[in-house]
């Protein structure tokens, strides 16, 4: 079962319209809330003038920094040991500290209502100078080892001497533009009292920190709050953990004494959500005149807001790709007043190899090597900062596989050498590479009766499946068809999951099913083996699951509903909990009190690789640029569903695709202004020709029992890179500042 194509199990319920999302939540009258947002990017509240808002037939209350101020006590950030996905308060205080801030909640009866009635709030502000971006006035530099405790930079030999030592030198600085995760499902909220006890529907990709972070938001036992997150319509990142938005809906439910749904506009949640920010990247690299490197400096800055630590370094990565004697990195956070960026799917790799991609594609122009071929007499068995070895390195094997693929022998070194016509055509290629991440995780597995048997964990189908998996592994292990089989997910009454992120789903999950069904068999076995009862008299290690049945080496068998019954009327039952290897001591207790704890393993790097290739053309009058092809090789262990495998990696290359040509949120000062999908660019069919993704082998027996890496990230970290690299082959031009437009082809 495991290893063969399946299709997914919710499939159907998705396509034909029937799936449940949080927003659908039809249980009791509800009334809708609605947001007002800040219109200046920092300065004070002056005043508000509700009267027009009032009036509005319909209006059930209108809630200000004047209603709740001091009702929200203060939770840090998830990566900064708490749990929500910014520090900041809407309506604690009348202080503004972003454009898109939330300052007002009205409550309707109706949608239209709360909608019409936040239109009509007047808000009044003493505006302040804000800083919106790097250089600018006011705007604050800071090391990040300085702003965040665990964060070490890495120093290795002597990279100045090496590089005035080197044949072969590139230095550049490329850049990467602000994007928004944009998401179809939009980041929606419902709360509902019952008496004490709080019912939350929202899609979240960590049930464990909304349940905890709004306890102690509210001053409750995080016992008596209940958080339901079913099928999410796409995070990528977003919904990351407790939203500020949250409390608010919460007591103004409380207040009224009734269920309160709120969905944002698509403008709201570019500021009431995260982002990924913007970032540049200063790459010094050198090299001997055989094309192997010498000296790799990576320094980078990445914008942040003023209140909350967050940014994600990613220098460790690159400066572990490839085989280098001396090596240095520094990494520096630019403080502005916008709101708190976060994670955006493979939030370091894609800005950060970005800039290592293509300055590795100019150091083998410069050489006059091929791109593979320097990649290859610098690729390594063994981190070059650590000396740890990596579990597998199949890097170059995906590189072969890819370029076999693609059709990468036609590709000559000089830029400009091939056209179609009026388009000349360039060949790119870039890495993708991702370390691998567990997380501590619980699971409930039932065996009941009839044969059947449920699957509960508080996890999340964000669209991955995980669902599916998780019944096709209940199907290898214990032998009982996929369509006997039931997922419970998403929801905080069932045994605690850590976060969906990091690629870490399948590798936690899956891992908890396998020990949960072998614990599972014991119990079988050993109630079976008891006076009385079908094997007795059987050794218990003996027996052996497989197609639904006990057995014994001799032959005998019992159904597993039948052994099922031995143990009780409602069937077995086991409780698995999954620690990884690397974890720390007290991953259980941090995974029940909705704490982050994704581990990255013990004594060997284990890395998912990749390799991507773009077929480019640019038009030789207009500029117009169309991306032909994309073709990606990727080796990330066992592969559990070839099918939604190669969904998870096309989507990937095509969101890469989108990053590379056309994401980017403008700024105007220090405010969004194409907050919506008429401005802001994604990828859609026109701009999608022929994407491939090719699964490469690649047994790793040392990163976990399974040999599952993950990859719901590889598929778009690389992209942009061997995009501009095929941009250069095709015109000549180096552009090392994304997204890549029509303007800088002319």
């Amino acid at each position: 079962m495991l290893g063969r194509p399946h299709v997914r199990v919710e499939g159907r319920s998705k396509v034909t319209g029937t799936a449940v999302y949080s927003s659908d939540t039809r249980e009791g009258p509800v009334a809708h809330a609605a947001l007002v947002t800040s219109a200046i990017a920092k300065g004070r509240i002056s005043g508000f003038d509700l009267t027009a808002a009032e009036s509005v037939p319909g209006v059930l209350g209108i809630f200000t920094h004047r209603d709740f101020a001091g009702a929200v006590a203060p939770v840090a950030h998830l990566m900064d040991g708490g749990y929500a996905n910014s520090s900041h308060r809407p309506l604690s205080s009348d202080r503004v500290a972003y454009a898109g801030q939330i300052v007002a909640l009205v409550i309707g009866r109706t949608l239209e209502v709360a909608e019409q009635a936040a239109a009509l709030v007047a808000v009044s502000y003493a505006a302040e100078p804000a800083s919106g971006t790097f250089d600018d006035p006011g705007a604050e530099t800071v090391r990040l080892a300085d702003l965040k405790q665990h964060h070490e930079e890495v120093s290795v030999g002597d990279p100045e001497a090496a590089w005035t030592a080197a044949a072969a030198q590139v230095a550049a600085r490329y850049e990467t533009p602000i994007q928004h995760h944009n998401p179809i499902e939009l980041f929606t909220t419902r709360c509902a009292w019952d008496g004490e006890r709080l019912t939350v529907h929202e899609p979240t990709r960590y049930i464990g920190a909304v349940q905890h972070g709004l306890a102690a938001q509210l001053g409750m036992d995080p016992m008596n709050i209940r958080v339901v997150s079913g099928l999410i319509g796409g995070h990528f990142g977003s919904k990351f953990a407790l939203s500020q938005h949250t409390a608010l809906v919460a007591l103004a439910a409380k207040r009224l004494g009734r269920a309160v749904s709120l969905v944002p506009t698509r403008r709201q949640c570019f500021t009431i959500a995260n982002y990924r920010p913007e970032s540049r990247h200063d790459i010094r690299l050198a090299a001997d005149r055989d094309g192997r490197f010498t000296a790799l400096v990576h320094e980078a800055e990445v914008v942040t807001s003023r209140f909350d630590p967050f940014m994600m370094e990613g220098t460790d990565v690159t400066a572990s790709l490839y085989a280098c004697p001396a090596i240095r990195t520094e990494e520096r956070a630019v403080r502005v007043d916008r709101n708190t960026p976060g994670p955006m799917r493979a939030p370091p790799e894609v800005p950060y190899l970005f800039a290592l991609e293509s300055a590795v594609d100019e150091m083998a122009l410069l050489l006059g090597v091929d791109p593979i071929e320097l990649r290859r007499r610098n690729d390594t068995a063994r981190d070059p900062v650590t000396d740890k070895p990596f579990s597998s390195r199949p890097l170059m094997a995906c590189f072969d596989a890819g370029a076999a693929a693609f059709g990468w022998e036609r590709r000559s070194i000089e830029p400009r050498s091939l056209r179609d016509g009026p388009w000349q055509v360039g060949l790119g290629c870039a890495s993708s590479v991702r370390p691998v991440k567990s997380a501590a995780a619980t699971m409930r597995l039932r065996l009941l009766p009839d044969g059947s048997v449920e699957v509960a964990t508080a996890h999340h189908e964000i669209g991955n499946g995980i669902t599916t998996l998780l019944a096709m592994g209940v199907s290898e292990w214990l032998g009982v068809p996929v369509g006997r089989v039931r997922v419970l997910l998403g929801d905080s009454d069932l045994p605690p999951s850590s976060l969906s992120g990091g690629s870490s789903t399948t590798t936690s999950l899956m891992s908890t099913l396998a020990l949960g069904c072998d614990q599972l068999r014991t119990r079988l076995a050993q109630a079976a083996t008891a006076t009385g009862w079908s094997f007795e008299g059987y050794d218990p290690n003996g027996l052996r699951v497989s197609e639904g049945r006990l057995l014994a080496e001799d032959g005998r068998a019992v159904p597993l509903g039948e052994a099922a019954a031995l143990v009780g009327p409602a069937g077995a039952e086991t409780l698995a909990e999954f620690v990884p290897a690397g974890a720390p001591e007290k991953a259980l207790e941090s995974l029940r009190a909705g704490r982050i704890g994704l581990s990255l393993g013990g004594d060997a790097l284990s890395w998912g690789f990749g390799a991507q290739f773009a077929e480019v053309h640019v038009h030789g009058e207009t500029g117009e640029i169309r991306v032909a092809r994309l073709t990606g090789a990727f080796a990330a262990g066992r592969v559990l569903n070839p099918l939604t495998a190669r969904s998870q990696l096309v989507g990937g290359m095509i969101w890469g695709l989108g990053s590379a040509l056309l994401e980017e949120t403008v700024l105007d000062g220090a405010t969004y202004r194409n907050a919506d999908l008429a401005e802001y660019l994604v990828p859609t069919s026109a701009d999608v020709e022929a994407v491939e993704a090719v699964l490469v082998p690649d047994p790793d027996e040392i990163v976990n029992p399974l040999g599952v890496k993950g990859l719901g990230e590889l598929g778009i970290i690389g992209v942009n890179a061997a995009i501009a690299n095929a941009v250069h082959h095709a015109t000549g031009r180096r552009i090392r500042s994304l997204p890549i437009r029509v303007e800088d082809m002319i």
